[in-house]
């Protein structure tokens, strides 16, 4: 059941990765400003779009809630809210940045060669921000009835019409304008909205009895959402802030230990997704099980789906720990010195990696109970409470260098799961309204 759930998202997620190799390949062979423009703004645009994104918590939570109460009608009236929800948004603050590009551009990036080629991609982005909150609260329904298959075919799509209008737009193909990195921009957006497309099409086959698309859910649910999302939305978004003010941490140290530290974040990132996939199952699991009126089940779910992540980041780890190297060379075989730095980091990092995968199924558990504020307070004190505060100290103040901050921030993911793991055993989550 668990690897049933969370396969197809692992496999939306995998997919994501290997898109952004291939645009990162595309927009490389522009040069170094128009990819540090892109890697630049696509940065600002997942902060842009931080709390919007966060309404999947709430559509998840709701609608596994719901059909664990047999109240298969009404599990789409969330989605209705969170589509509503998006859109009204999305636009005004999407229609804000879009005039103020110009003018913050500048304060991510002083090159004027990276302004030239990033206002315009992240422009271009923006366009999508209302087709991105909807394609998440879609992505929240079908996680949350057991039907993540939907949200990894749509994904496929998506890609496949991104890979196809990059290359026609940043190139200037079947006729098309040579757009460059804009083209790139453009490119992502269109697909974004095909996505959209095709969740309305997968909507009314799949979702209609439940609901979709007919009528808006009441007040106490556009409440619950909110109380829901907006927890979601904050931590999210000082997550993401939070890597901004590591990577100016490690710079602080050095440029060496800046690319180096950029390289193992990424790999980092691609290891840690099997433990994402497996929370968001979890979350769905634990939902529906406390609308049967089955906390102990729910408990139980969440367990299981640890002993699950453990097991598979740990092997997934064991390169990393085992062949540090190997792994760095892929990246770095050109720069010697930023592998050196990055070995003893990696190494530690496989090691441990089961402590991301208990952590992030325990935080996604908790949001399926509903429990989004009391994750938002320890996600976000433990890292900007904790773990930035000791990176900069053993960083750039004791000259500890790469390998200080790593066990730091190994140290901060331990103590999280830890908290996580405390708060999940009290089981006080289970009387949570939803």
């Amino acid at each position: 059941m668990i690897l049933g759930l969370s396969l197809p998202i692992i496999g939306g997620m995998v997919s994501q990765n290997v898109l952004n190799l291939v645009d990162t390949a595309m927009v490389g062979t522009l040069g170094a400003a128009a990819l540090a423009a892109v890697g630049m703004a696509s940065f600002a645009n997942f902060m842009s779009q931080a709390f919007i994104t966060g309404l999947a918590t709430g559509v998840q939570a709701m609608a596994a809630r719901r059909l664990g109460e047999g109240r298969r009608s009404e599990t789409a009236m969330p989605l209705n809210g969170g589509l509503l929800m998006a859109v009204g948004l999305a636009l005004p603050w999407c229609a804000l940045l879009f005039w103020a590009a110009p003018h913050l551009f500048p304060f991510l990036n002083s090159d004027p060669a990276v302004i030239q080629e990033g206002v315009p991609y992240f422009r271009a982005r923006l366009l999508g921000m209302a087709a991105v909150g909807m394609n998440f609260a879609f992505r929240g329904y079908w996680n949350g009835v057991n039907l993540s298959r939907l949200y990894l075919q749509t994904l496929l799509i998506m890609h496949a019409c991104n890979i196809f209008l990059n290359y026609v737009l940043i190139f200037g193909k079947l006729g098309a304008p040579e757009l460059g990195a804009m083209g790139a921009g453009l490119g992502t957006t269109i697909s974004t909205w095909i996505g959209t497309a095709v969740y309305v099409v997968l909507g009314l086959k799949h979702a209609r009895a439940a609901g979709f698309l007919r009528g808006l859910p009441d007040r106490e649910t556009f409440r619950t959402m909110l109380r829901l999302s907006v927890p979601s939305g904050i931590q999210q978004f000082f997550f993401a802030a939070g890597f901004t003010t590591l990577f100016w941490i490690i710079g602080r140290v050095g440029t060496v230990e800046l690319a180096g530290a950029n390289v193992l974040i990424n790999v980092t990132l691609v290891a840690i997704l099997p433990g994402l996939g497996l929370g968001l199952a979890a979350a769905s699991l634990v939902g529906q099980a406390l609308g049967r009126g089955e906390p102990e089940d729910a408990r139980r779910w969440g367990w299981d789906t640890v002993k699950v992540a453990v097991v598979l980041m740990g092997l997934l780890g064991l390169p990393m720990w085992l062949a540090p190297e190997w792994v760095l060379s892929i990246f770095l075989k050109d720069a010697p010195e930023a592998l050196a730095v990055a070995t003893l980091p990696l190494q530690l990092g496989g090691a441990t990696i089961f402590l991301d995968g208990v952590g992030m199924v325990l935080l996604n558990a908790l949001l399926g109970a509903g429990a989004s504020r009391k994750v938002m307070l320890v996600s976000v004190g433990t890292q900007w409470g904790l773990f930035l505060p000791a990176a900069w100290i053993v960083g750039p103040v004791m000259g500890g260098g790469l390998v200080a901050i790593w066990i730091a921030q190994i140290a901060y993911r331990a103590i999280q799961a830890v908290t996580f793991g405390v708060i999940w055993q009290r089981a006080r989550w289970a009387t949570i309204r939803v």
